[in-house]
């Protein structure tokens, strides 16, 4: 059974390898230049108090990761935060992005946060159905909002309200 726990610098290799598959399919995020463990380590030592980095480990091997991050440093959004979930290509489909979302909801709701969106590539209908199980509704989409490999891309807006 996978655990979660929350990120540390010796996790930024692994990190950036998984972010590193998804920047290469080109197909979820607007990221168009590999990271390296060095920029990993920068945002896990930049973390807010209400912000984390979570890992899933399955069998001792890091196969995913989320992230629940204040959505502004503007004091009025101070209750809203973003987040998001990757995982090795080879664990999709599993539930594991289930585990990861709920995971991230729940320290949502430990920080306090009232509002969680995600920005998601509006074609990918794997993350918005999982958004979706999660109570999340679709605000909006930006349309041609971001330029990949010669084509413009459309993103959704998710939200989800976490009750008091």
């Amino acid at each position: 059974m996978p655990r979660i726990r929350d990120a540390t610098a010796d996790d930024a290799p692994i990190i950036a390898a998984i972010y590193n598959e998804s920047i290469a399919a080109r197909d979820s995020t607007m990221q168009l230049d590999r990271v390296d463990a060095a920029t990993v380590t920068e945002w896990v030592e930049a973390l807010g108090q209400r912000e984390a980095i979570l890992v899933m480990v399955d069998d001792g091997d890091v196969v995913g990761y989320g992230v629940v991050k204040r959505y502004s440093d503007r004091g009025g959004y101070c209750y809203a935060a973003e987040t998001s979930v990757y995982l090795r290509r080879t664990h999709t489909g599993a539930g594991r992005g289930t585990q990861l979302q709920s995971a991230l909801i729940d320290r949502g709701r430990a920080y306090d946060y009232h509002h969680l969106v995600a920005k998601l590539w509006a074609a990918n209908e794997r993350s918005r159905a999982l958004h979706r199980k999660f109570g999340y509704t679709l605000v909006g989409v930006q349309q041609e909002i971001g330029r990949v490999e010669g084509r413009w891309r459309d993103v959704a807006i998710m939200q989800k309200i976490l009750e008091d």
